[in-house]
């Protein structure tokens, strides 16, 4: 049931590699989990090892208005995957326009997702606003706001602080509440990224969720199409993404039902 939404004010800050390894861990914290991909990327299935060359996806498909428990891959690591399927810009523009025109196309088939009272949602969704983004807020019980350990996202601080990254007016205000931010990429060694963290950090306080340091296991795991758990558990990344993973766990819901399969996944 709970729905966790990670989200970026722009792109090129890690969403989704976070998004997929907290997904892991979550899910090896005893959670059934569902990983989907509403970014047209479609990079997140990349970091379950699913192939190149599959192309296929549930959010491509949605103006068909599919069957989504009939595109639930299960992946090796155990996380259940709905990938964004393929698209070029003209399909995205065409989605885009088809979410604004009728939201229920992807509201109801989500319900229905997070009926499921003994699941947790992780979704990764595009950078900076979007009209999927728009439907999955009011349903969400966190939103992740990904930052990297820099001067620019130090000066995104106040859209966080007040809101604006979640909507406009009283929307923002009613669902700021529901945001928590990781920071990406520290490095410690580095003086401009610790000031940023600090600068970040202090003006964050409780809705910072953590950091994760910049380290190469990280980028070994997605060249390896694996996850961070997997490639490198004593790494400190892994451990940076165990303690977001236990933020999370802290603040859902918990699970009535004991970790198990679900649906008739592929």
């Amino acid at each position: 049931m709970p729905l966790i939404c990670f989200a970026s004010p722009k792109g090129g800050v890690g969403k989704t590699t976070l998004a997929a390894n907290i997904a892991d861990a979550l899910r090896r914290q005893g959670r059934r989990v569902l990983a989907i991909d509403f970014d047209p990327q479609n990079t997140l299935r990349l970091h379950f090892g699913v192939s190149l060359s599959d192309t296929a996806g549930f959010m491509t498909e949605l103006p068909k208005r599919p069957d989504w428990r009939a595109m639930v891959r299960q992946t090796a690591s155990g996380v259940m995957l709905l990938p964004h399927g393929s698209i070029d810009i003209r399909g995205a523009l065409g989605l885009a326009h088809s979410l604004e025109r009728d939201p229920e196309l992807l509201a109801a088939p989500l319900r229905a997702i997070l009926s499921d009272p003994g699941l947790v949602v992780v979704a990764d969704t595009p950078p900076g606003a979007s009209h999927a983004l728009a439907i999955l807020v009011p349903m969400a019980t966190m939103v992740c706001a990904v930052l990297l350990s820099d001067a620019t996202s130090a000066a995104l601080v106040p859209d966080i602080e007040n809101g604006r990254f979640l909507g406009q007016g009283t929307t923002a205000a009613l669902y700021a509440g529901r945001l928590r931010v990781v920071l990406n990429g520290v490095d410690p060694s580095a003086r401009l990224s610790r000031a940023a963290a600090e600068t970040v950090a202090r003006h964050l306080g409780p809705r910072l969720l953590g950091a994760v340091c910049r380290e190469e296991a990280v980028a070994e795991a997605l060249a390896a199409q694996r996850l961070v758990l997997d490639v490198s558990p004593s790494s400190q990344a892994a451990e940076d993404l165990r303690e977001i993973a236990r933020g999370i766990e802290a603040a859902v819901p918990a699970s009535p039902e004991p970790f198990g399969a679900s649906w008739g996944a592929r």
